[in-house]
């Protein structure tokens, strides 16, 4: 049982090529989302009302945007960070989802001249595909962990080893 624990919160990936791309993957999605989460953590009401969510909920994702965001950086339980960003890009994604936004909208430029004009002027039509690219990014973190160049697999799996044994 114990190993199956450490497996889960610190998976390996066997190529140092996999390697790579996890910390460029995690440290990616971590700025992504220390830069999401803090201006929502700064106008919250704004956030929450434009959302017409409860600003609890809103403060819950906006807090894991910016809090998983740090802990990714330097791979500090990774799964469970990525984890909470899955599930705050996972309820966007439904909201998008639910107000008939497309997966894809169409590119800028083959928009005519006036055609779009959103809620802060002219700019690419609303989709849902960047948060549906974030969950996808967040369920592979979530699965293959840190990597090896993480705090998961260079201090925790060695705490979590001795912790259940």
């Amino acid at each position: 049982m114990p190993v199956e624990i450490v497996e889960i919160l610190v998976p390996s990936v066997p190529s140092t090529l996999g390697q790579v791309a996890l910390l460029v993957l995690r440290v990616f999605v971590g700025i992504a989302f220390i830069r999401h989460g803090w201006p929502k953590l700064r106008n919250l009401s704004t956030w929450s009302q434009a959302l017409k969510t409860p600003a609890w909920l809103c403060f819950l994702s906006a807090f894991s945007m910016w809090a998983s965001g740090i802990a990714l950086i330097p791979g500090l339980l990774t799964p469970l960070a990525s984890l909470a960003i899955l599930g705050s890009m996972g309820y966007a994604m439904l909201l998008e989802v639910r107000l008939g936004f497309p997966f894809i909208a169409p590119d800028p430029y083959q928009i005519p001249d006036g055609d779009y004009v959103g809620p802060m002027g002219v700019g690419e039509p609303p989709s849902w595909e960047k948060a549906a690219m974030y969950v996808v990014m967040c369920l592979v973190l979530a699965t293959c962990g840190g990597g090896l160049w993480s705090l998961d697999n260079l201090v925790i799996a060695d705490l979590l080893r001795a912790m259940l044994a």
